[in-house]
């Protein structure tokens, strides 16, 4: 496979072409969070535990692609952050052995910086565009052409004398990933061939994502800590992989690097997250959410400014996990305490 290709945003100093804007970091430029995230990204659908029935779909779109010598389809992935859109584009293009490109949809400020990507792409390349919700509507009007006919329109001079050009751009799969696919517009969404809706992990699927982790960073875990670890990942990949760093840090100073269940039960109490992957702000959302509105219902600003946190955030990072858990309820009139969300106040 070829490499691949971080894409920078320079703004209006960037160049039109595209070329200048595309680079492969130096190992030694990377941070510490991306080199380990790259080395506990599996490489293959095979290695990727969890989301069976989207990896065997996957599998089969990428192998027609292959046998065909076609680019991929689009692909449209969307779930709440955290469950593996990132690197299931990473094992798409690995699988096709083409080359990897990636942005995010608030770096494309300018119509230009898209059309200088779209015209720097290789043939068949993969694009992948994380918070493609966020595009400007400049920029997705411009990819409207290049996903269907393989071209963008750039144009030329100023006033009187400007003209519209079109230029072709090469075939390539384009795959966006958004925690908000409602908020897509109808025109973009259809132009996705493939859309795969990510969901929460079992237990046993982090377990299993927690094992080859613990294998990568050569960390000695024993079966009892990692279930306990996957219980309170909140069904999240990327938290389970933070808590078993933590985990390995307390056994580190506490207990000579010797991971027990006793230390990892310790250490998730440490990090206030109780068995069910609640930590302290979930908590306390519920709480606010019963003692200031008398279990509702609300609307989310008001509860927002009465917990203290920016209503996106709210929203985006802590609802999802309480609707799924039964605790909160959105309604048309608004967020509600469930008895099950009441039941787990009383018992916490």
């Amino acid at each position: 496979m070829k490499n691949s290709h971080n894409i920078s945003n320079q703004g209006s100093e960037g160049s039109t072409h595209g070329t200048s804007r595309l680079m492969s970091p130096e190992p030694e430029q990377k941070k510490e969070h991306e080199q380990l995230y790259s080395s506990l990204r599996p490489k293959r659908f095979s290695d990727y535990p969890g989301q069976q029935e989207l990896i065997d779909n996957m599998s089969v779109y990428v192998e027609a692609a292959k046998i065909r010598e076609q680019a991929l389809d689009h692909v449209l992935l969307h779930g709440p952050p955290g469950l593996g859109k990132t690197t299931l584009a990473h094992i798409s293009a690995h699988e096709l052995s083409v080359p990897f490109y990636a942005t995010s949809g608030p770096a494309l400020e300018k119509p230009r910086d898209m059309v200088g990507i779209l015209t720097g792409l290789e043939d068949r390349a993969v694009l992948f565009i994380d918070e493609i919700h966020r595009l400007m509507v400049q920029a997705e009007e411009i990819l409207y052409t290049a996903m269907e006919d393989q071209s963008v329109d750039i144009v030329v001079g100023d006033g009187g004398s400007a003209r519209s050009v079109r230029v072709a751009v090469p075939s390539f799969t384009l795959i966006g990933a958004t925690t908000k696919a409602a908020k897509l517009s109808r025109p973009l969404m259809s132009r996705f061939g493939i859309q795969e809706k990510l969901n929460y992990y079992d237990h046993d699927s982090l377990a299993e994502i927690l094992r080859r982790g613990a294998h990568v960073l050569q960390i000695d875990f024993p079966d009892e800590s990692l279930a306990l670890i996957a219980q309170c990942s909140r069904g999240t990949p990327r938290i389970a992989h933070r808590l078993l760093r933590r985990v390995a840090d307390f056994a580190e100073v506490y207990h000579a690097g010797t991971i027990t269940p006793e230390l990892t039960s310790d250490t998730l109490k440490r990090l206030g997250i109780d068995k069910h992957g609640l930590d302290q702000t979930d908590k306390k959302i519920l709480q606010v959410l019963l003692s200031r509105f008398h279990g509702g219902p609300v609307g989310i600003d008001s509860l927002a400014m009465a917990f203290g946190e920016d209503p996106q955030t709210l929203e985006d990072v802590y609802e999802p996990y309480l609707v799924y858990r039964g605790y909160l309820q959105r309604t048309p009139r608004g967020r509600t305490l469930t008895n099950l969300g009441k039941k787990h106040l009383e018992a916490n």
